[in-house]
């Protein structure tokens, strides 16, 4: 009898910035990465034979994590890829949810009929990644094999292995971050021992990372309402200063902001809650790229949106524009005396390079990496 391990990846950007993944290869979190130690320490004294992964990024990290224990290679296996979303790839939830609300109510709650044009359906991922299962399965008899895929691909081979559809009646949920499914394999056929068991990372400290309500975003000239612009970096200078705007230069950042969304149209992003609007996004993608980094100018939510967690959907704009632009980090600057912003922003993989003077005080320079092996599928 062999005895399989199906395991979700752990937590990646795109489950913590509220977009949708897919083939999108990004990177795992701060707290992905303690996840994966704490599914190391449960695989501790459980013998394994062989590790096999999907070779997208978030899954091969979380497999390593697995197979480093035991001295074993990850075997990667594009069949165990997650659903391909086509148009949908790295798009985020509030807007996919805002623009397509019938579309994203049966992605959610209907998968079994959810088709657009170019991206899989649920159908085509259970036909390239039941084979492959079940391929992993035959070749280990007797053996003990850990396999990491992803949530949708997941649900698919359990729908297949449990004889259920994808009806609303029976669909089964997505898996949690790094549950562990454990099946029996024996004459051909499969047996559930247990699923989505996630108990070796419960209590880990998630940080700000509350999942709050999706956000949504849309381009934003700064020319066709200058008072919004710097009504949000005022508001945000007189957080920084304590209510101080003797040194408030405002034309100077208007100006900056008008640059940015010439030099890149979208650069200069609003952000929203359904139609309220909560926050703004302004990038400098001119800034940095002779050296390959991306630079956030500024960064803005409401005061009823702040330290609630939804500041990384906002950054999460800002490093996902930059990684798809193929730059190895991110910089901006923080005020020193802004420490919940530096905290935010070291929990969120950002370390301080530097200090200098500001207009009013001391600035720290602050830089996020990119993984060099973080590609785009």
């Amino acid at each position: 009898m062999t005895q399989i391990y199906l395991i979700r990846h752990t937590q990646a950007e795109g489950n913590l910035y509220r977009m949708m993944q897919g083939h999108w290869d990004g990177d795992v979190t701060p707290l992905g990465m303690k996840e994966v130690d704490a599914l190391a320490s449960r695989f501790r004294d459980i013998p394994v034979d062989a590790v096999y992964s999907s070779d997208l990024t978030r899954a091969v990290l979380t497999a390593e994590g697995i197979a480093r224990g035991k001295g074993l290679p990850v075997l990667k296996d594009a069949r165990l890829r997650e659903l391909d979303l086509g148009p949908w790839e790295s798009q985020f939830f509030g807007n996919i949810t805002y623009q397509f609300p019938k579309e994203a109510d049966i992605f959610l709650h209907d998968p079994g009929n959810w088709k657009i044009d170019g991206a899989e359906t649920a159908y085509d991922v259970m036909d390239r990644a039941y084979p492959a299962f079940l391929e992993i399965a035959e070749r280990h008899p007797g053996q003990s094999i850990a396999v990491v895929s992803h949530g949708v691909t997941i649900r698919c081979l359990m729908t297949k292995i449990l004889g259920l559809s994808f009806s609303p009646d029976e669909i089964l949920p997505i898996f949690k971050n790094t549950s562990i499914t454990k099946l029996l394999f024996e004459n051909g056929s499969f047996s559930v021992e247990y699923m989505n068991d996630a108990a070796h990372i419960q209590g880990l400290e998630s940080g700000d990372w509350v999942m709050t309500g999706a956000l949504r975003d849309e381009p934003f000239y700064p020319a066709d309402d200058p008072d919004f612009y710097l009504g949000c970096y005022e508001d945000a200078w007189r957080i920084v200063h304590r209510g101080n705007t003797n040194r408030f230069r405002p034309e100077r950042y208007y100006e900056a902001a008008l640059k940015h969304s010439n030099a890149y149209p979208g650069a200069v992003r609003k952000i929203y809650d359904g139609e309220t609007c909560v926050g703004l996004l302004d990038c400098d993608t001119e800034k940095g790229a002779h050296a390959n980094y991306g630079w956030v100018s500024f960064l803005y939510l409401t005061e009823n949106y702040r330290g609630k967690g939804y500041g990384i959907q906002v950054l999460g704009r800002a490093l996902v524009l930059y990684r798809n632009l193929g730059r190895a980090t991110l910089r901006l600057y923080a005020a020193s005396s802004n420490t919940p912003a530096i905290r935010f922003y070291e929990n969120c993989g950002f370390t301080i390079l530097s200090s200098e003077s500001g207009a009013d005080g001391l600035l720290y320079l602050m830089e996020k990496k990119f993984r060099k092996e973080n590609r785009h599928a």
